[in-house]
């Protein structure tokens, strides 16, 4: 017994406890995050976890606080968030839209030339007399998002896209009580034009940063306005 005490009491000594003092850095504090959510998107059977390295700070932000106040429902992240404050939100935001933005492959995905010409028109002009605008109004031009608010579309599968169009389209599950713009899209889609534009984007290679913010027009910003909320300035 007093032997299992001794070695107790090394392992117990000062040194051994600054030996094992984790450092108090925000890469720390968010290994909880990367577990589900690392340098790569990851698929899994009911789960498709993206990389959330080099979003939008608004964009991340936005969705940290929707988990948390369960206009998101997602219980394992409402756990997580459910005493975080929104300026420790806003910096979890900063940390993660500040990384390298992962260049995922494109996928190998035949489309016909019909296809390819109804996603074009849809992502780059939309169709003004059904009120869809271009997904490169909110999007950017490159498609890899509008700073600070919108995410880029670029690097996700074809699976989660069709998803999300789905989820959209039925009410906005995903999304919770959060009133959405998308919702109000996607349910003037038809199913071909959503096939069309997921199977396009999810061929094209990952490219570019965000655009700068004044790039979303006024309408698109009023159109918005559950999203384009907050203070990313900082």
């Amino acid at each position: 017994m007093i032997y299992f005490i001794f070695i107790g009491f090394l392992l117990t000594t000062p040194a051994a406890i600054a030996a094992n003092i984790v450092p108090d850095t925000m890469a720390e504090r968010v290994k909880a995050c990367t577990i589900c959510h690392g340098d790569e998107e990851k698929v899994e059977q009911h789960a498709y976890y993206p990389s959330i390295n080099g979003k939008p700070k608004g964009y991340l932000f936005n969705q940290l606080r929707n988990f948390r106040d369960g206009r998101r429902h997602y219980q394992p992240m409402a756990v997580l968030l459910e005493n975080m404050s929104d300026s420790y939100l806003m910096e979890i935001a900063y940390y993660f839209s500040a990384l390298q933005l992962p260049v995922s492959p494109s996928e190998q995905i035949e489309m016909e030339s019909n296809e390819i010409r109804l996603a074009e028109q849809l992502i780059f002009s939309g169709f003004a007399d059904r009120n869809i605008p271009a997904c490169s109004a909110c999007h950017g031009i490159d498609l890899m998002g509008t700073a600070p608010f919108i995410p880029g579309l670029l690097g996700l599968s074809r699976t989660y896209i069709t998803a999300q169009f789905g989820s959209w389209r039925n009410g906005g599950l995903i999304r919770g009580q959060v009133s959405d713009c998308m919702s109000e899209i996607a349910k003037k889609l038809t199913d071909s034009e959503t096939i069309a534009i997921a199977k396009w984007l999810a061929t094209q290679s990952v490219s570019g940063k965000p655009d700068p913010a004044d790039t979303l027009s006024p309408e698109l910003a009023h159109r918005c306005n559950s999203i384009v909320v907050g203070d990313t300035k900082k």
